[in-house]
Formats: structure tokens, sequence, C-alpha cells
């Protein structure tokens, strides 16, 4: 997965359709995510579209996460959030302002209230899970 920071700086080149485009070439570079695991219990509150994400913790204390939508635009702002915190520890995606982390892509000026609805969720869901790690 590309680092937030290369993301921003294609992005930030882009406009308008160009930047959808990214969106779903970033969703289509997603680890697939198997289908056992798209279950209610993995799935985000609040999106419009359908969006599972299942935390992966690793031995070595980092935090890895599987994800999908059945939307290409929303899939690739899962790709986004992802982005962010794949792979941290668990303490630092605990920490982290994953939304001040985003805010450089204005997603809310680019994309319909629809598809960014439920990104708070999505963000709220990686964040809670990386706190129930560190508490043990």
């Amino acid at each position: 997965m590309r680092s937030l920071t290369d993301i921003f700086d294609e992005y930030d080149f882009l406009d308008g359709d160009d930047r959808y485009r990214l969106l779903i070439e970033l969703g289509r570079e997603l680890e697939p995510m198997p289908d056992a695991l798209k279950t209610d219990a993995t799935l985000v509150r609040g999106c419009s579209a359908s969006v599972w994400v299942y935390p992966v913790p690793r031995e070595d204390g980092q935090l890895h996460f599987l994800a999908d939508s059945n939307a290409a635009i929303t899939k690739g702002i899962v790709a986004l959030v992802l982005a962010a915190v794949q792979d941290k520890s668990a303490a630092e995606v605990a920490d982290m302002d994953v939304a001040a982390a985003l805010a450089p892509f204005e997603l809310t000026r680019q994309l319909s209230s629809n598809r960014t609805q439920g990104v708070p969720n999505m963000i709220a869901l990686v964040q809670d899970t990386a706190r129930r790690l560190v508490a043990g």
C-alpha cells in the first residue's frame, strides 16, 4: 500500500474526474478481504455503501487491516483511511489524529456527503480496535 503522503502528492496534482479515478484505483489496490470476514460484526455502521473492516493484530504489535466495500469510490476512501493507519503499532493508531491526516484531501469538498458520511465511523472503528489492543 502506498503511503498517504505519496497518495496525496498524486491527488493534489489531479482535479475532478481524475481524483475519482485515483480513488477507484486505490480501492482496487486493497488486499482482498475474504467473503467469510464480511459479517455484521465487521460492517461499518453509518456508511451509504456497505463497508467492512477487519483488524489483524500482528505479533510485532502492528495492526493490519483488511477492508472492502461494495462501491468503488467508497472503497477508495476506505483505502485512504487504511493508508493512514496500516501496519502501525496499536498505540500509534490509538493516538493518531486520522481525520487530520486525511484533511488535506478535502474529501467533503470533493465528494458528496453520502460518500463521506461514514468516514468518521471507519476512523472510530479502527481507533477503537487499537485502543482495545493497547488496553490489553
